[in-house]
């Protein structure tokens, strides 16, 4: 099945987790955009429009992280269409917005689903999930 193109919109190299950073991706064209931080003790990826955060995505726990110590590279991904945004982490998907469902999905599903803008309860974002929303045609 054919997927999505995904382009680099934002990224950092070298990244050490625990340092604290914040990697952002907005356009003029869009109402919303992608922000991943790490505070130096969590890693979390948002949703967030101009009117503030939409959603908030848990990546990881910077003391459960065994390898923090090695450098990471962190970019964020954007279809054509700049309705799905994906946080990947060396060549891993950890988590992805869709924003024409209104949906928020990562590895450990957490937090649940809360807030107004999402439209979908099951966040647990697996490897079957990311194939079916990259196979999704193009809006």
């Amino acid at each position: 099945m054919a997927q999505l193109p995904l382009y680099r919109t934002a990224e950092i190299g070298n990244f050490t987790v625990g340092t604290p950073e914040v990697l952002q991706s907005f356009f003029e064209h869009v109402p919303y955009g992608v922000v991943f931080e790490d505070d130096g003790d969590t890693g979390y990826f948002y949703a967030a429009s101009q009117d503030g955060i939409l959603d908030a995505l848990h990546i990881y726990n910077v003391e459960d992280v065994s390898d923090k110590h090695i450098p990471n590279h962190v970019l964020i991904l954007w279809d054509d269409a700049c309705t799905i945004a994906e946080l990947c982490v060396n060549d891993y998907i950890h988590a992805v917005y869709d924003f024409v469902e209104q949906a928020g999905y990562c590895r450990n599903g957490f937090p649940e689903a809360q807030g107004e803008w999402l439209k979908v309860e099951n966040r647990v974002l697996d490897d079957e999930l990311l194939d079916k929303i990259l196979s999704r045609k193009p809006t």
